[in-house]
Protein backbone atom coordinates (compact mmCIF):
# COMPACT_ATOMS: atom_id res chain seq x y z
CA UNK A 1 0.00 0.00 0.00
CA UNK A 2 2.84 2.17 0.86
CA UNK A 3 4.62 1.72 -2.68
CA UNK A 4 1.15 2.24 -4.26
CA UNK A 5 0.81 6.03 -2.12
CA UNK A 6 4.63 6.76 -3.01
CA UNK A 7 3.75 6.21 -6.66
CA UNK A 8 0.96 7.81 -7.13
CA UNK A 9 2.40 10.68 -5.43
CA UNK A 10 5.60 11.01 -7.35
CA UNK A 11 3.07 10.83 -10.69
CA UNK A 12 1.31 13.65 -9.20
CA UNK A 13 4.40 15.69 -8.88
CA UNK A 14 5.71 14.87 -12.26
CA UNK A 15 2.47 16.11 -13.61
CA UNK A 16 2.12 18.80 -11.12
CA UNK A 17 5.51 20.03 -12.44
CA UNK A 18 5.31 19.14 -16.36
CA UNK A 19 2.00 21.84 -16.46
CA UNK A 20 4.03 24.32 -14.68
CA UNK A 21 6.56 23.89 -17.20
CA UNK A 22 4.26 24.15 -20.04
CA UNK A 23 2.45 27.26 -18.27
CA UNK A 24 6.28 28.88 -17.70
CA UNK A 25 6.85 28.34 -21.39
CA UNK A 26 2.85 28.89 -22.54
CA UNK A 27 3.70 32.40 -20.53
CA UNK A 28 6.90 32.96 -22.58
CA UNK A 29 5.95 32.47 -25.90
CA UNK A 30 2.41 35.28 -24.93
CA UNK A 31 5.28 37.86 -23.04
CA UNK A 32 7.66 37.11 -26.26
CA UNK A 33 4.55 38.13 -28.92
CA UNK A 34 3.74 41.19 -26.86
CA UNK A 35 7.04 42.32 -26.55
CA UNK A 36 7.52 41.81 -30.26
CA UNK A 37 4.50 42.22 -32.29
CA UNK A 38 2.47 45.68 -31.52
CA UNK A 39 -1.80 46.07 -33.07
CA UNK A 40 -3.31 48.90 -34.19
CA UNK A 41 -5.75 50.13 -35.94
CA UNK A 42 -8.37 53.44 -36.50
CA UNK A 43 -12.07 54.15 -38.05
CA UNK A 44 -13.13 57.15 -39.93
CA UNK A 45 -17.30 57.59 -40.35
CA UNK A 46 -19.15 60.25 -40.98
CA UNK A 47 -21.41 62.62 -43.39
CA UNK A 48 -21.03 64.40 -46.10
CA UNK A 49 -23.22 67.21 -48.34
CA UNK A 50 -22.01 68.54 -51.30
CA UNK A 51 -24.45 70.74 -53.55
CA UNK A 52 -22.01 70.27 -56.64
CA UNK A 53 -23.06 66.81 -56.81
CA UNK A 54 -26.10 65.72 -57.99
CA UNK A 55 -27.13 61.96 -58.08
CA UNK A 56 -25.46 61.68 -54.13
CA UNK A 57 -25.45 65.58 -52.50
CA UNK A 58 -25.63 63.97 -49.20
CA UNK A 59 -24.45 60.56 -47.95
CA UNK A 60 -23.22 58.86 -44.22
CA UNK A 61 -19.98 57.34 -45.14
CA UNK A 62 -17.07 55.28 -43.98
CA UNK A 63 -13.80 56.66 -45.26
CA UNK A 64 -11.50 54.68 -43.30
CA UNK A 65 -10.92 51.60 -41.36
CA UNK A 66 -7.11 50.42 -40.85
CA UNK A 67 -4.96 47.38 -38.96
CA UNK A 68 -1.51 47.43 -38.55
CA UNK A 69 0.91 45.11 -37.53
CA UNK A 70 3.98 45.99 -36.69
CA UNK A 71 6.79 42.94 -35.92
CA UNK A 72 10.13 42.98 -34.16
CA UNK A 73 12.16 40.30 -35.30
CA UNK A 74 15.31 41.78 -33.74
CA UNK A 75 16.56 44.75 -31.86
CA UNK A 76 17.44 46.29 -35.43
CA UNK A 77 15.16 44.17 -37.86
CA UNK A 78 11.60 45.42 -37.96
CA UNK A 79 8.07 44.67 -40.33
CA UNK A 80 5.08 46.11 -41.14
CA UNK A 81 1.73 45.91 -42.59
CA UNK A 82 -1.15 47.96 -43.11
CA UNK A 83 -4.22 47.04 -44.44
CA UNK A 84 -7.65 48.78 -46.08
CA UNK A 85 -11.21 47.45 -45.15
CA UNK A 86 -13.29 50.06 -46.39
CA UNK A 87 -14.57 50.77 -49.63
CA UNK A 88 -12.38 48.20 -51.89
CA UNK A 89 -10.05 46.12 -49.28
CA UNK A 90 -6.60 46.21 -50.16
CA UNK A 91 -2.78 45.71 -48.85
CA UNK A 92 -1.43 49.49 -48.21
CA UNK A 93 2.04 48.73 -47.05
CA UNK A 94 4.67 45.91 -46.53
CA UNK A 95 7.54 46.44 -45.97
CA UNK A 96 10.73 45.64 -43.81
CA UNK A 97 13.57 47.46 -42.34
CA UNK A 98 16.98 47.01 -40.72
CA UNK A 99 18.21 49.76 -38.79
CA UNK A 100 22.01 49.93 -38.63
CA UNK A 101 22.61 53.72 -37.13
CA UNK A 102 19.99 56.31 -36.39
CA UNK A 103 21.70 57.85 -39.17
CA UNK A 104 21.27 54.95 -41.90
CA UNK A 105 17.89 53.05 -41.92
CA UNK A 106 16.91 50.44 -45.10
CA UNK A 107 13.17 50.04 -45.70
CA UNK A 108 12.28 47.19 -48.78
CA UNK A 109 8.47 47.00 -49.95
CA UNK A 110 5.86 49.16 -50.27
CA UNK A 111 5.21 52.48 -48.84
CA UNK A 112 4.30 55.74 -48.37
CA UNK A 113 6.32 57.95 -51.12
CA UNK A 114 7.95 60.85 -49.25
CA UNK A 115 7.03 63.54 -51.16
CA UNK A 116 5.98 66.66 -49.80
CA UNK A 117 5.38 67.37 -45.87
CA UNK A 118 1.88 66.31 -46.04
CA UNK A 119 1.96 62.85 -47.99
CA UNK A 120 3.93 60.51 -45.18
CA UNK A 121 1.34 62.08 -42.60
CA UNK A 122 -1.15 59.58 -41.38
CA UNK A 123 -4.83 60.68 -42.10
CA UNK A 124 -5.21 60.40 -37.52
CA UNK A 125 -3.47 63.29 -37.10
CA UNK A 126 -3.88 65.19 -40.32
CA UNK A 127 -6.63 68.21 -39.44
CA UNK A 128 -8.62 68.10 -42.80
CA UNK A 129 -11.47 65.50 -42.75
CA UNK A 130 -10.50 65.34 -46.97
CA UNK A 131 -7.37 64.55 -45.08
CA UNK A 132 -4.92 65.99 -47.74
CA UNK A 133 -4.41 69.10 -50.17
CA UNK A 134 -5.50 69.05 -53.52
CA UNK A 135 -1.85 69.46 -55.42
CA UNK A 136 -0.73 66.50 -52.43
CA UNK A 137 -4.04 64.42 -53.46
CA UNK A 138 -3.28 64.93 -57.26
CA UNK A 139 1.04 64.75 -57.59
CA UNK A 140 1.52 62.22 -55.36
CA UNK A 141 -1.22 60.28 -56.60
CA UNK A 142 -3.17 59.73 -53.09
CA UNK A 143 -7.18 60.00 -54.78
CA UNK A 144 -6.74 59.72 -58.26
CA UNK A 145 -7.45 63.14 -59.43
CA UNK A 146 -4.85 62.13 -62.40
CA UNK A 147 -5.95 59.72 -63.95
CA UNK A 148 -2.39 58.74 -65.82
CA UNK A 149 -1.93 57.42 -62.74
CA UNK A 150 -4.00 56.57 -60.81
CA UNK A 151 -5.57 56.37 -57.32
CA UNK A 152 -2.54 54.63 -54.99
CA UNK A 153 -3.36 56.38 -51.24
CA UNK A 154 0.31 57.93 -51.96
CA UNK A 155 2.12 54.90 -51.84
CA UNK A 156 4.70 52.68 -54.00
CA UNK A 157 6.81 49.73 -54.21
CA UNK A 158 10.68 50.50 -53.67
CA UNK A 159 13.81 50.88 -51.93
CA UNK A 160 14.61 53.71 -49.35
CA UNK A 161 17.27 54.82 -47.62
CA UNK A 162 16.55 57.37 -44.38
CA UNK A 163 17.76 58.96 -41.44
CA UNK A 164 18.44 61.29 -38.60
CA UNK A 165 22.21 63.73 -39.02
CA UNK A 166 23.75 65.73 -36.66
CA UNK A 167 21.78 65.23 -33.71
CA UNK A 168 18.57 64.94 -35.07
CA UNK A 169 19.04 68.62 -37.07
CA UNK A 170 18.31 67.20 -40.21
CA UNK A 171 16.55 64.04 -41.79
CA UNK A 172 16.66 62.45 -44.64
CA UNK A 173 14.88 60.12 -47.30
CA UNK A 174 16.67 58.66 -50.63
CA UNK A 175 14.78 56.09 -52.46
CA UNK A 176 14.50 54.13 -55.87
CA UNK A 177 10.73 53.66 -56.51
CA UNK A 178 8.58 51.51 -59.68
CA UNK A 179 6.92 54.99 -60.17
CA UNK A 180 3.49 52.87 -60.75
CA UNK A 181 1.98 52.66 -57.31
CA UNK A 182 0.66 50.16 -54.79
CA UNK A 183 0.03 46.37 -55.54
CA UNK A 184 1.46 46.20 -59.30
CA UNK A 185 4.46 45.74 -61.00
CA UNK A 186 6.07 48.48 -62.73
CA UNK A 187 5.28 48.96 -66.78
CA UNK A 188 8.22 50.71 -67.69
CA UNK A 189 12.01 49.88 -67.30
CA UNK A 190 12.17 53.13 -66.01
CA UNK A 191 12.67 54.04 -62.08
CA UNK A 192 11.89 56.63 -60.05
CA UNK A 193 13.95 58.57 -57.66
CA UNK A 194 12.25 60.34 -54.39
CA UNK A 195 14.48 62.34 -52.51
CA UNK A 196 13.12 64.18 -49.01
CA UNK A 197 14.93 66.53 -47.03
CA UNK A 198 14.07 68.35 -44.03
CA UNK A 199 16.03 70.66 -41.32
CA UNK A 200 15.16 71.03 -37.88
CA UNK A 201 16.37 74.07 -36.85
CA UNK A 202 13.95 74.50 -33.77
CA UNK A 203 12.41 71.22 -32.07
CA UNK A 204 9.01 73.72 -32.96
CA UNK A 205 9.98 74.30 -36.71
CA UNK A 206 10.91 71.95 -39.46
CA UNK A 207 11.53 73.46 -43.47
CA UNK A 208 12.75 71.71 -46.23
CA UNK A 209 11.97 69.92 -49.59
CA UNK A 210 11.25 66.80 -51.60
CA UNK A 211 11.12 66.20 -55.09
CA UNK A 212 10.43 62.87 -57.79
CA UNK A 213 12.11 62.14 -61.03
CA UNK A 214 10.67 59.63 -63.09
CA UNK A 215 8.93 58.57 -66.25
CA UNK A 216 5.40 57.39 -65.67
CA UNK A 217 3.22 54.69 -67.88
CA UNK A 218 -0.51 56.01 -67.96
CA UNK A 219 -3.03 53.29 -67.43
CA UNK A 220 -5.78 56.07 -68.14
CA UNK A 221 -6.04 58.94 -70.56
CA UNK A 222 -6.66 62.36 -69.09
CA UNK A 223 -8.89 65.51 -70.05
CA UNK A 224 -5.81 67.51 -68.76
CA UNK A 225 -3.18 65.99 -70.61
CA UNK A 226 -5.13 64.40 -73.79
CA UNK A 227 -1.80 63.77 -75.40
CA UNK A 228 -1.01 60.94 -73.66
CA UNK A 229 -2.45 57.57 -74.61
CA UNK A 230 -2.81 54.69 -71.92
CA UNK A 231 0.58 52.76 -71.78
CA UNK A 232 2.45 56.17 -73.23
CA UNK A 233 5.86 56.01 -71.11
CA UNK A 234 5.94 59.78 -70.25
CA UNK A 235 8.27 62.67 -68.07
CA UNK A 236 6.36 62.45 -64.43
CA UNK A 237 8.47 64.83 -62.08
CA UNK A 238 7.20 66.50 -59.30
CA UNK A 239 9.21 69.02 -56.43
CA UNK A 240 8.01 70.60 -53.26
CA UNK A 241 9.31 73.10 -50.79
CA UNK A 242 7.86 74.11 -47.41
CA UNK A 243 7.71 74.60 -43.49
CA UNK A 244 5.56 73.21 -40.53
CA UNK A 245 5.57 75.02 -37.27
CA UNK A 246 4.36 73.19 -34.00
CA UNK A 247 3.67 74.91 -30.87
CA UNK A 248 1.52 75.14 -27.87
CA UNK A 249 -0.99 77.60 -29.52
CA UNK A 250 -1.26 76.54 -33.05
CA UNK A 251 0.40 74.19 -35.59
CA UNK A 252 0.59 75.50 -39.22
CA UNK A 253 1.73 73.38 -42.27
CA UNK A 254 2.52 75.18 -45.90
CA UNK A 255 4.14 74.15 -48.88
CA UNK A 256 4.15 75.19 -52.39
CA UNK A 257 4.18 72.24 -54.93
CA UNK A 258 4.95 71.86 -58.74
CA UNK A 259 4.91 68.91 -61.32
CA UNK A 260 5.43 68.05 -64.99
CA UNK A 261 3.51 65.74 -66.66
CA UNK A 262 4.56 65.19 -70.45
CA UNK A 263 4.73 68.75 -71.53
CA UNK A 264 1.91 70.08 -68.95
CA UNK A 265 2.61 71.90 -66.00
CA UNK A 266 0.71 72.45 -62.62
CA UNK A 267 1.35 74.14 -59.38
CA UNK A 268 -0.07 74.56 -56.03
CA UNK A 269 0.17 75.78 -52.74
CA UNK A 270 -1.80 74.97 -49.50
CA UNK A 271 -2.04 76.54 -46.02
CA UNK A 272 -3.57 74.65 -42.84
CA UNK A 273 -3.47 75.68 -39.73
CA UNK A 274 -5.27 74.14 -36.13
CA UNK A 275 -5.12 76.53 -33.08
CA UNK A 276 -5.48 74.80 -29.95
CA UNK A 277 -8.18 77.46 -28.09
CA UNK A 278 -9.31 75.02 -25.39
CA UNK A 279 -7.58 71.30 -24.01
CA UNK A 280 -8.60 69.14 -26.72
CA UNK A 281 -10.43 71.39 -28.84
CA UNK A 282 -8.89 73.19 -31.85
CA UNK A 283 -10.46 75.63 -34.53
CA UNK A 284 -9.02 74.55 -38.42
CA UNK A 285 -8.22 76.70 -40.90
CA UNK A 286 -7.27 76.04 -44.69
CA UNK A 287 -6.61 77.47 -47.74
CA UNK A 288 -5.80 75.59 -51.02
CA UNK A 289 -5.07 76.53 -54.21
CA UNK A 290 -4.03 74.09 -57.63
CA UNK A 291 -3.84 74.54 -61.08
CA UNK A 292 -3.72 71.23 -62.88
CA UNK A 293 -2.78 72.22 -66.52
CA UNK A 294 -0.94 76.32 -66.04
CA UNK A 295 -1.90 76.58 -70.06
CA UNK A 296 -5.28 76.30 -70.16
CA UNK A 297 -5.71 78.18 -66.03
CA UNK A 298 -7.46 74.82 -64.91
CA UNK A 299 -7.76 75.81 -60.84
CA UNK A 300 -9.30 75.28 -58.00
CA UNK A 301 -8.99 76.83 -54.70
CA UNK A 302 -10.76 75.42 -51.76
CA UNK A 303 -11.21 77.69 -48.28
CA UNK A 304 -11.87 75.37 -45.33
CA UNK A 305 -13.33 75.79 -41.69
CA UNK A 306 -14.07 74.19 -38.60
CA UNK A 307 -13.24 72.31 -35.81
CA UNK A 308 -12.36 69.34 -34.17
CA UNK A 309 -12.49 67.61 -30.34
CA UNK A 310 -10.22 65.50 -29.32
CA UNK A 311 -12.47 63.67 -26.48
CA UNK A 312 -9.71 60.46 -26.05
CA UNK A 313 -6.26 60.10 -27.07
CA UNK A 314 -6.57 60.07 -30.77
CA UNK A 315 -9.96 60.17 -30.90
CA UNK A 316 -11.88 63.06 -31.95
CA UNK A 317 -15.12 64.90 -33.62
CA UNK A 318 -14.69 66.56 -36.60
CA UNK A 319 -16.70 69.69 -38.11
CA UNK A 320 -15.95 71.37 -41.60
CA UNK A 321 -17.29 73.73 -44.39
CA UNK A 322 -15.49 73.87 -47.61
CA UNK A 323 -16.33 76.40 -50.08
CA UNK A 324 -14.67 75.58 -53.77
CA UNK A 325 -13.80 78.45 -56.22
CA UNK A 326 -13.24 75.87 -59.29
CA UNK A 327 -12.78 79.17 -61.62
CA UNK A 328 -14.20 77.64 -64.66
CA UNK A 329 -17.53 76.20 -63.52
CA UNK A 330 -19.78 76.79 -60.87
CA UNK A 331 -18.61 77.13 -56.88
CA UNK A 332 -20.12 74.72 -54.85
CA UNK A 333 -20.59 73.99 -50.90
CA UNK A 334 -19.43 71.16 -48.49
CA UNK A 335 -20.22 70.24 -45.33
CA UNK A 336 -18.78 67.53 -42.83
CA UNK A 337 -18.72 65.82 -40.10
CA UNK A 338 -16.62 63.05 -39.02
CA UNK A 339 -15.64 61.26 -35.79
CA UNK A 340 -12.53 59.18 -35.26
CA UNK A 341 -11.78 55.94 -33.50
CA UNK A 342 -8.22 54.19 -33.06
CA UNK A 343 -6.79 51.90 -30.57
Amino acid sequence: MKRILLLSTCIVLMMTSSLRAQDIHANDIVNTLKERIALSGYAQAGYTYNDASESDPNSFDIKRVIFMVKGKITDHWTCYFMYSFANSPKVLELYTEYHFLPEVNVRLGQFKTMYTIENPLSPCFVELINCYSQATSYLAGVDGSDPLYGSHSGRDIGLMVYGDLFKKLISYNLAVMNGQGINTKDKNNQKNIVGNLMVHPWKWMSVGGSFILGEGCAIATSSVNPDIAVGDNYTRNRWAIGAEIKTKPIDIRTEYLAGKDGNVKSNGYYAAASAHVLPKFDIVLSYDYFNKNKATDNKQTNYVAGVQWWFYPKCRLQAQYTYSNKHQGEDSNIIQAQVQVRF
